[in-house]
């Protein structure tokens, strides 16, 4: 679309200057309207920033992330609601589009750029001990961020939160919600119609490009026993190709999937650059009413006649909460904030996944990912042309493993550890970007990683999926534009030490498999800082090691949990209401109990789903929903959805 600005832009300046007669202008002029017309009704034009807001909404969604964007999309389907999304960044950049260059926008405008406090248990290696959590401060949110991995969980992840007192939170109910959304790529996937469904606004397939590693870790994962698996499907233990949510080359965040398509709706405002600082509640009710927001530097309110629905994420949510007043009561006196409600589990519960960095491997041909031998004209006309070539990867994830450590037991399908495998590594940047973005000190970098910059590797991150260390987020001061303190509690049970430090023997044993000998494999065992002391391959050496490069997979989580009113640490019920507040729900990454067994986009695509599907049950009458069935799409929304119309214009609302 760039190409056709650019020319339309060249045309209009020649008429300009050539003074063209009337007649001659004419034509012209009705195929530029036609042209100019298109780009108003292109799918995938970015929707527009609303500037003048109606005083009061029906529903305000805050945060424009990957739950808001799909809480924006589906409310603003009925046709009487008035709905405003305020998100706090702006929009995606043509950078953000490209699947290699993820790791260049952390640390970015579009990054919070979040730092926890400084530990002793995790991210020695780090700069000032302290780890980087990116948070997606755009439209899209984390989804324009991420590694754009489709990775949905464990059945037993929802059956759990079931059995907690979530009634209608067990798989076979949650099903149906990630299949809503899907637009699987894939034939072989697609056919399995029990797992996977074609049509969705969300496009999920197999990355374009591949490099011979993906293959042999394949054939490494078969050597060590484990089969081949589709991730989504009926088994998770084994070893797969990754399955990303990329759309014709590029990435397909939130924004795109949720928001470009319906743009048009005029039911549906979009306020970026839009900083919410509170919720208002009014003391004596107990209701939500409207929020309080930052924009071009002056303060301003929105009301909302039904909900205001918290989708802030898993930091910026329990901190909105206790800004307003609900919270850990005696937290909440302490920074002088009047409580309205004691809720003592805001902020609390707080779980992430952590992976090991540094386990990488050298091999003999010239077939991984290297930055510098990648970015050249010709892998940059492949990808405009052609949607495929390097620049299509996803920093080098290809293949992914969920594994069992001898903690899990295996006959349950319920791994413990997930190998995120890629075709380049740390150092495969030159100590560029990738340090910049894990936070790396330069002394750290240097003495383990200087020596194979720009060599040919392959990396194994191990990830440990349910930890059972748990941190927590409070307020440092009543200023809602001041960070919360951030305390990670990374490896302070001894039990995710045991499961990680198993996690790096079986990513050290990949190596040595058959497969990966082909290309010359061998592990890159140089002693890490702060364990020179302890002998290599040792379980005291391992249980050093995983303290120093602990990386973040950017999975904070479950901070607002959902649980039955029984359990004093709940924030919200199954319908996603905050206990004790009318008009206010949470419904993003902080509602889970306990976080998925994998990467959490997808979770939390599908809790929106069926968060607004709660939201309509709770506010349409029930005539009303079933005419709302088989009402077809606008004119122009179904010009909007284009390839998409025959099938989302049929679908259940």
């Amino acid at each position: 679309m760039a190409i056709s600005t650019v020319a339309a832009t060249a045309i209009k300046s020649a008429l300009a200057i050539g003074g063209l007669h009337t007649l001659t202008f004419i034509p012209i002029m009705l195929a530029a309207m036609a042209y100019f017309n298109y780009e108003l009704l292109d799918p995938e034009q970015r929707p527009f920033n609303q500037k003048y807001l109606r005083e009061t909404y029906d529903f305000i969604v805050v945060g424009g992330g990957s739950a808001g964007s799909v809480l924006a999309n589906r409310l603003s389907e009925v046709e009487g609601w008035n709905v405003l999304l305020l998100e706090a960044g702006g929009h995606e950049t043509d950078i953000s589009d490209v699947p290699l260059l993820s790791l260049y926008l952390h640390k970015s405008k579009l990054d919070w750029k979040y730092r926890t406090q400084p530990q002793d248990t995790a991210c020695q290696a780090m700069i000032d001990k302290r780890c980087s959590w990116t948070k997606g401060k755009v439209l899209g949110g984390s989804s324009v961020l991420n590694t754009m991995l489709y990775i949905r969980g464990n059945k037993r992840d929802f059956d759990q939160w079931e059995s907690f007192g979530n009634p209608g939170w067990g798989y076979e109910d949650v099903l149906p919600y990630f299949k809503k959304s899907e637009d699987q790529r894939n034939p072989y996937l697609a056919k399995d119609t029990k797992y996977h469904q074609t049509g969705g606004y969300l496009t999920v397939q197999d990355s374009p490009y591949n490099t011979p590693i993906g293959a042999a870790l394949l054939q490494a994962g078969e050597e060590m026993g484990y089969d081949f698996i589709d991730v989504n499907g009926a088994q998770q233990t084994g070893y797969a190709w990754y399955q990303f949510t990329i759309r014709r080359g590029t990435r397909c965040s939130t924004a795109k999937a949720f928001l470009r398509p319906v743009r048009l709706r005029q039911n549906l405002h979009i306020a970026l650059f839009s900083h919410v600082t509170k919720v208002l509640i009014d003391k004596d009710t107990k209701r939500a009413y409207g929020v309080e927001f930052l924009r071009d530097g002056t303060q301003q309110v929105v009301y909302a006649k039904r909900e205001v629905i918290l989708a802030a994420g898993a930091i910026a949510s329990p901190q909105l909460l206790m800004l307003s007043g609900v919270g850990p009561e005696q937290h909440l006196k302490e920074v002088g904030i009047d409580v309205i409600h004691d809720s003592p589990g805001v902020g609390r519960n707080l779980q992430d996944h952590i992976a090991v960095g540094g386990i990488i491997f050298r091999i003999d041909y010239p077939v991984s990912l290297v930055m510098n031998r990648l970015v050249n004209i010709n892998s940059a006309l492949r990808y405009a042309i052609t949607e495929d070539g390097p620049l299509t990867s996803s920093i080098g994830l290809e293949v992914v493993a969920f594994i069992n450590t001898k903690y899990a037991n295996a006959t349950d399908d319920w791994p413990d550890i997930e190998f995120m495998m890629t075709s380049c590594s740390t150092p495969s940047d030159g100590g560029t970007q990738v340090k910049k973005a894990h936070g790396l000190t330069d002394e750290f970098y240097n003495e383990v990683f200087q020596e194979v910059n720009n060599k040919d590797v392959f990396g194994i991150f191990p990830m440990m999926l349910r930890p059972k260390s748990r941190g927590f987020i409070k307020l440092r001061s009543t200023n809602p534009l001041d960070y919360p303190i951030m305390v990670h509690n990374y490896l302070t049970h001894p039990d995710d030490v045991g499961v990680l430090r198993e996690g790096v023997k079986a990513a050290v044993a990949v190596g040595e498999t058959t497969a990966m000998k082909r290309f010359g494999s061998r592990f890159h065992a140089k002693p890490v800082p702060n364990c020179k002391h302890l002998p290599p391959y040792t379980d005291e050496y391992w249980d050093c090691f995983i303290r120093q490069y602990t990386m973040t997979i950017y999975h904070v989580s479950c901070t607002a949990k959902m649980g039955p009113s029984s359990d004093p640490m709940a924030v919200v019920d199954p319908r996603l209401k905050v206990y004790g507040i009318e008009g206010l729900r949470v419904i993003d990454a902080s509602i889970m109990p306990t976080i998925t067994n994998g990467n959490i986009n997808a979770p939390v695509i599908m809790i929106a789903e069926k968060g607004a599907d709660m939201i309509k049950e709770d506010w349409l009458p029930k005539s009303k929903k079933r005419r709302r069935r088989s009402i077809r799409c606008s004119r122009l929304e179904k010009i909007s959805l284009g390839r998409h119309n025959s099938k989302l214009c049929s679908i259940k609302r």
